[in-house]
């Protein structure tokens, strides 16, 4: 199967994956399963790091150091998944949770997320 883990997954499994679900520990340690992050949580970790909203041990290129040696790939942003964004109804009011969700729909993947609010898009979710 393929996942897309969200920006909070991402940071459990880096820094304390005793706080991932068990469903979510099962996903990131199956090696069957291709795990994927998007370019846009790197984006957040980033912004949110430098206003002081989260404190991170590593850089950016770390972290996407950490996510290829563990074989999880980074998805970069394409136009379909922005033209996507357009499509998508306004429940959700985080941009970066927005492009997270287009990518899954465009690629056909799993979110992994803690976020109760992204299960009410039609997209596959699991927590």
């Amino acid at each position: 199967m393929k996942y897309i883990l969200d920006t909070n997954a991402l940071i459990f499994y880096l820094y304390s994956p005793e706080q991932l679900s068990e469903a979510a520990l099962d996903i990131v340690y199956n090696e069957q399963n291709q795990i994927y992050v998007s370019i846009v949580s790197l984006w957040e970790i980033a912004i949110k790091s430098s206003i002081g909203k989260l404190e991170i041990k590593n850089s950016i290129e770390e972290i996407a150091g950490i996510c290829l040696k563990y074989k999880i790939e980074l998805l970069a942003i394409n136009p379909l998944h922005l033209d996507q964004i357009a499509n998508l109804p306004h429940i959700h009011g985080d941009p970066f949770d927005r492009l997270i969700i287009s990518q899954a729909l465009v690629e056909n993947l799993t979110i992994v997320t803690r976020d109760s609010i992204i299960p009410k898009y039609s997209v596959d979710a699991i927590w």
